[in-house]
Formats: C-alpha cells, sequence, structure tokens
C-alpha cells in the first residue's frame, strides 16, 4: 500500500458561470432605445413648450404696454385698424390695433392683437380696452 494521494471519486465542479444570450441583449437594447427615444421626444416637447410659453408671455406684455399707454397718454383713438411693431425682448412682434365705437359716445373699444413678425397669422395674445374721451 502505498502513501499517495488520495483520490476521491466524487469530483466537485466549478459552478457554471452562465452569462446573457444575444436575444436578452437585444431585446434590453431595444428597450433601452425605446425609453431613450421617448425622453428625447419629451424633451423636444417641453423645449418647444417653453419658447412658446416666453413668446406669448412677451406678446401679453406688448399689448398691455399699448393699452397703458393709451390710458396714461389720455389716448383717443381714432376709430379703424392699424398694424405697429411691438417688439419685446429680441422678440419680433407685430401689434394690430382696431378700435370701434361703443354705444356710449364717450367710450371705445381698443382690441390689441400681437402676432409674430415672421408673417405667421398665429395670434399670441390678443386683449380688450376701453378709451374714454376726458373733456
Amino acid at each position: 500500500m502505498g502513501w499517495g494521494p488520495l483520490k476521491s471519486s466524487t469530483r466537485q465542479r466549478a459552478p457554471a458561470v452562465r452569462g446573457f444570450t444575444l436575444v436578452e441583449v437585444l431585446v434590453a437594447l431595444t428597450i433601452v432605445a425605446v425609453s431613450l427615444m421617448a425622453s428625447l421626444r419629451a424633451t423636444g416637447a417641453m423645449s418647444a413648450s417653453a419658447f412658446e410659453l416666453r413668446q406669448r408671455t412677451l406678446a401679453q406684455w406688448s399689448a398691455e404696454n399699448r393699452l397703458a399707454q393709451i390710458r396714461v397718454q389720455a389716448e383717443w383713438p381714432s376709430q379703424g385698424k392699424r398694424s405697429f411693431e411691438c417688439t419685446q425682448a429680441e422678440a419680433q412682434l407685430v401689434c394690430e390695433e382696431e378700435v370701434f365705437n361703443t354705444p356710449n359716445p364717450q367710450f371705445r373699444r381698443v382690441e390689441v392683437s400681437v402676432y409674430p413678425a415672421q408673417g405667421s397669422r398665429i395670434r399670441l395674445s390678443k386683449l380688450v380696452g376701453f378709451a374714454t374721451n376726458q373733456l
């Protein structure tokens, strides 16, 4: 009998290391791609909304400025329609002022609509005010 190393009749195997299959990787990449596309679309929509909100705010300020000018200078605007540039904070805007008579001859209705100067007919803002004829 020899005194050599003892041999075990049962060999222990190292635990099998399992990776991802190609199909699993492709499915995961597809899910990531779809979610990234959705987030990019949402970011783009928010950016466009922020720009439009800024344009509408500046248009509102332009219309308010014109109505305030009429009040402060005690203007008696003539009846009719006129357009003029009303740039506000680097936003190129066009104001359209329309003046109407009212049943009371001492009052005139003034409507100020604001549009982008690029020729778009999408109204950004509309305000209505009244002018009085102070005697």
